[in-house]
């Protein structure tokens, strides 16, 4: 394989990686206000627990599973507690 050929194609695959980066990570971070907020709407009002705000900060760092733990010990429903970890800006 020529130089130039194998050059061109490491060039193109880097871009399509650090364009790829771009793209998905903005949608790898959850919103911890908005798991939150999703979390008060269960509570029906009132201030949410500190584990609750660790929970969702765990998920907005991308460990969604354990967010979802911390907010079912939290006593948030299952369905609820999805939701809240997977919810984005």
């Amino acid at each position: 394989m020529r130089t130039s050929t194998r050059l061109a194609g490491v060039l193109t695959g880097l871009t399509l990686v650090c364009g790829g980066a771009a793209f998905t990570a903005p949608a790898a971070h959850a919103d911890v206000s908005a798991c939150i907020n999703q979390v008060e709407r269960e509570l029906q009002g009132g201030e949410v627990p500190a584990a609750v705000r660790a929970a969702c900060t765990a998920g907005s760092t991308g460990y969604h599973d354990q967010c979802v733990t911390g907010l079912t010990k939290a006593s948030v429903t299952k369905g609820t507690a999805v939701t809240a970890c997977t919810a984005a800006p």
